[in-house]
């Protein structure tokens, strides 16, 4: 079983279009959510989003090769490059069967499906545009992705709704700890901010319109956010033969499904994953100094949520530090594990807590320390990052410093 650490991380979010940037704003408590801004936003009743503002795609692509990348695609290679920057590799190093790519994501290119059904029915026509499926498949961006970079190896897509990318994150973290590969990109990458994309998640009745509060006692929804976040995974004595920056290990993941309701959580469902990932990387809740919680903001999900946290957790509960980030980058769906690592790496790295930011009162069923409104200094050697998807799928990783 060997050890896996993290060499390089990238992302795109409506903070900032690298990690530097989202570092920084999540050290701030900066709110990333604001009025969104494409055709027929008019016509929804939720008009706010985490939207990547100030996006260029020819900054980033030659115009030909555009033709092939959703936006999602286009927010996964970016951050991709960052990560493969940051980890000193310009493409797989030695034996490219032994690299490869999980990405995850829940709704693919949600805006080349957007776009194509308003060609036909909207404007009448009876064609869309030829590279409509390649676009719009959920495996694009690892596609994309695995050719950018010459990786042979296992490359694929999971989709898991709000779970999708820590389970691309875990499952890539399995292969390289069983031998099946030396090292792996992996993350997740979401874009359904556009009017069908949104008017589907209006019939769900679970967005706010006024803004994301997790934990806090008004809470009302959550509020949708679009962005990608990648990471290079490799073996430890491979990333010290190279001389490469280990940014933190990743000690233990679990996934588990609650087999139960397709929209409503189950805090024991949760509970199993969160103990699993615990057990996996060999810690005791004592031994965990920060949760990303999943804190989406709506009132069941954060209500069974602390449930489970205090479930496996016990009196260790009370002094554990727990914050929620999408207050700040938005709900990115299928994105959102990946970009919430982040916040884990802030922690680990640089021993700043995120805060979980628009909390403006306590909730007795939200009986934990959320690290309300500002950002707190604090060393903490392993860290949870939660994931809880529709379905009931649950993916739990656990990081720690190195």
């Amino acid at each position: 079983m060997r050890r896996v650490v993290i060499t390089g991380a990238g992302t795109v979010n409506a903070l900032a279009q690298d990690v530097p940037g989202t570092f920084a704003a999540m050290a701030e408590g900066r709110c990333g959510i604001g009025t969104l801004n494409f055709p027929d936003v008019e016509r929804l009743s939720v008009q706010i989003g985490a939207q990547v503002q100030g996006w260029q795609p020819e900054a980033h692509f030659e115009r030909g090769k555009l033709a092939f990348y959703d936006l999602f695609t286009q927010f996964a290679l970016v951050a991709a490059a960052q990560a493969m920057a940051q980890a000193g590799l310009p493409g797989a190093p030695g034996d490219p069967t032994r690299w490869g790519c999980v990405m995850g994501t829940a709704g693919g290119g949600n805006g080349t499906v957007n776009d194509a059904f308003r060609t036909v029915f909207a404007e009448g026509k009876n064609r869309v545009h030829p590279f409509t499926v390649p676009k719009l498949m959920n495996n694009a961006a690892c596609s994309h992705i695995s050719m950018g970079y010459g990786l042979q190896g296992p490359s694929f897509s999971v989709a898991t709704a709000c779970s999708s990318s820590n389970h691309a994150i875990g499952l890539a973290f399995q292969m390289i700890r069983a031998g099946m590969a030396d090292g792996m990109l992996a993350g997740g990458s979401e874009s359904m901010l556009n009017f069908g994309g949104l008017k589907a998640w209006e019939g769900l009745r679970v967005m706010s319109t006024d803004g994301c509060r997790p934990f806090s006692v008004d809470r009302n929804g959550m509020v949708q956010g679009e962005g990608a976040g990648v990471f290079v995974l490799e073996d430890y004595d491979h990333a010290l033969a190279r001389g490469a920056e280990i940014l933190a290990e990743i000690k233990g993941f679990a996934m588990t499904s609650d087999a139960g309701d397709i929209v409503m959580p189950s805090p024991e469902g949760a509970a199993r994953a969160i103990r699993g990932a615990l057990n996996d990387a060999g810690l005791s809740p004592d031994q965990v100094g920060y949760i990303n919680a999943h804190g989406t903001g709506t009132a069941a999900n954060d209500r069974t949520e602390v449930a489970a946290i205090r479930q496996v957790f016990g009196p260790a509960a009370d002094r554990v530090m727990v914050s929620s980030t999408k207050a700040m980058h938005g709900h990115c769906i299928g994105g959102t594990g990946a970009v919430e690592l982040l916040a884990c790496l802030l922690a680990l790295r640089e021993g700043v807590i995120a805060p979980t930011i628009n909390h403006r009162a306590d909730d007795p069923d939200c009986d934990l320390d959320v690290v309300p409104n500002v950002a707190r200094q604090a060393r903490v050697d392993a860290v949870l990052s939660n994931a809880f998807a529709f379905g009931g799928l649950n993916a739990v990783l656990a990081l720690a410093r190195v």
